[in-house]
């Protein structure tokens, strides 16, 4: 049996060479890259059938991974960031002009989720920052079974066993800056 370091080195070797996951999250399956590869990027875009200028969410394992793709924060926006984080809340930061545009899209701020799911949070820190959006077409119903993501992705994708979390809604969206609640 693999230890959870090969399973690790393993991953990130596939992530690098621009693979993508789908991993479970706290309401269903979600797909996942290495937010830096644009050409895995491109693929989790044409598996969803999702068009690019929507931009696509990341998660991490905390605020420090994303530093480099966002501007400084106030301590107050910490503040606000550390009450809700790690959790099911999706926040929508600066974007520094090394935020990746394909994962941005057209807009100007970039989505960031600290995870509380125990899967998510392990793979981020083991793997750093990923992409993460639902895993379905754009605008079908988010997979929640293993089965069901093997057969929609089939070798596409390398897709971990997993449980998703009890959370029947994705993730709650708020813009940092206005603190306006965009969905949830």
């Amino acid at each position: 049996m693999l230890n959870a370091c090969s399973v690790a080195t393993s991953l990130r070797a596939y992530l690098r060479r621009g693979g993508v996951i789908a991993y479970p999250t706290e309401s269903c399956y979600g797909l996942g890259c290495d937010p830096r590869n644009r050409a895995a990027v491109q693929k989790i875009l044409r598996l969803k059938q999702r068009p690019w200028h929507k931009g696509l969410i990341l998660v991490a394992a905390n605020l420090a991974q994303v530093r480099r793709f966002i501007r400084p924060l106030s301590s107050a926006q910490h503040a606000t960031l550390n009450q809700y984080w790690p959790g099911p809340y999706t926040f929508l930061l600066p974007a520094s002009q090394r935020a990746p545009k394909l994962v941005t899209g057209k807009h100007t701020s970039l989505a960031v989720r600290v995870s509380a799911h125990p899967m998510v949070a392990r793979l981020t820190q083991a793997l750093g920052p990923l992409v993460s959006t639902s895993a379905n077409l754009a605008g079908g119903k988010p997979l929640t079974r293993y089965a069901d993501v093997v057969r929609a992705f089939g070798a596409s994708v390398r897709v971990l066993p997993g449980r998703v979390g009890k959370r029947k809604t994705p993730s709650v969206i708020i813009d940092l800056q206005s603190g306006k609640k965009l969905r949830g």
